[in-house]
């Protein structure tokens, strides 16, 4: 049983990873095409923010909601497996097609999928589920608020200096900006594998050790929220090419007081929501701050095809994911 959770461990951080060069675009678009930072110097800036947020994020309420998608009945090994190679799947799919699709909603549906498989509507907790698909749904929408808002009073605030003597500033602040998203992107993001991990330590404990305590009273492991930090930091070392494009052209034209903004705009969202546990997608956030950007200059200077097909992968996320996962499952159970 031992080896089974060392192999969950291994299938997780590997998740942790491939989040990190699949998510490594959201924190680096806009700051490469602006050509604040060359793309080798980003993914270093970016790296270096996903990791110190191991400093910062002392609390781990995003990893309790994670960990508590299952219903502890169903919780084992197989469920675990099933959820986190779907979730690997998907993200790998996205990333090869340079779609900026959620890893954390592939990790949702994957958990709901096995849940599913497993025990029915018994096997899945329904709060966290809806907190996560409501979500879903605002983040983007909070993200494209802010960036409207932050664009329009940074604007004004900018006019009357000098557009060269501005655009130096906006360089400058964006170094910050992309930062601070960078910083949340670790923060929230990690702290998914952190829960997944967790699951798999307390079905052990439980199974091999007869330990009674449920899985909000599983303690946090010293070792765990820095093996997953480091390894979101070396994924986004790897950096994301493929989404970069996507993220920092295709949608809107970006110039660095817009990256500025689009980027302040996401940062703060995702610190709102990890400090209530609510665990959303950096993609959706970032996507949604960059269309709010867009959107102060006119409503055509969002290229509105491009986002539309966004939307139809992240509606088809959580689905597949959920599909792919009972799969898994199926096929797991039925070998054993």
């Amino acid at each position: 049983m031992f080896v089974f959770l060392i192999a969950i461990i291994v299938l997780a951080l590997l998740f942790d990873y491939i989040n990190g060069f699949h998510d490594a675009a959201n924190s680096i678009a806009t700051i490469v095409s602006t050509k604040v930072l060359t793309p080798f110097q980003a993914v270093l800036w970016a790296a270096a923010f996903n990791f110190i947020a191991f400093f910062i994020f002392r609390e781990h309420k995003v990893a309790g909601t994670i960990a508590n998608i299952m219903s502890e009945n169903i919780i084992n090994f197989k469920t675990i497996i099933a959820a986190t190679i779907a979730a690997i799947s998907w993200d790998i799919l996205t990333w090869y097609y340079g779609i900026p699709s959620s890893s954390s909603h592939t990790l949702i549906g994957g958990l709901a999928g096995a849940a599913l498989a497993a025990g029915g509507l018994a096997g899945v907790n329904t709060h966290p589920i809806l907190i996560a698909l409501i979500f879903m749904i605002l983040s983007p929408i909070i993200g494209l608020l802010f960036g409207f808002v932050i664009t329009v009073i940074t604007v004004n605030i900018a006019k009357r200096s000098r557009p060269s003597k501005a655009e130096k500033w906006f360089r400058r602040l964006q170094l910050i900006s992309s930062a601070s998203l960078s910083l949340a992107h670790g923060g929230g993001d990690s702290q998914k594998t952190m829960g997944l991990i967790l699951t798999a330590i307390w079905f052990y404990q439980k199974s091999a050790h007869g330990l009674t305590f449920s899985i909000e009273q599983m303690a946090m492991p010293d070792w765990l929220p820095l093996a997953c930090y480091t390894a979101i930091a070396l994924g986004t070392m790897s950096g994301g090419w493929r989404i970069v494009k996507t993220m920092g052209t295709r949608i809107t034209k970006v110039t660095p007081l817009e990256g500025f903004c689009a980027e302040t705009a996401g940062a703060a969202t995702i610190f709102l929501t990890i400090a209530f546990g609510i665990p959303v997608s950096t993609t959706h956030t970032l996507t949604g701050s960059i269309v709010g950007v867009g959107a102060t200059k006119r409503l055509s200077g969002v290229r509105w095809g491009v986002t539309v097909n966004l939307v139809w992968a992240w509606i088809l996320t959580v689905p597949v994911s959920a599909l792919v996962a009972a799969i898994v499952y199926y096929l797991i159970h039925f070998l054993t």
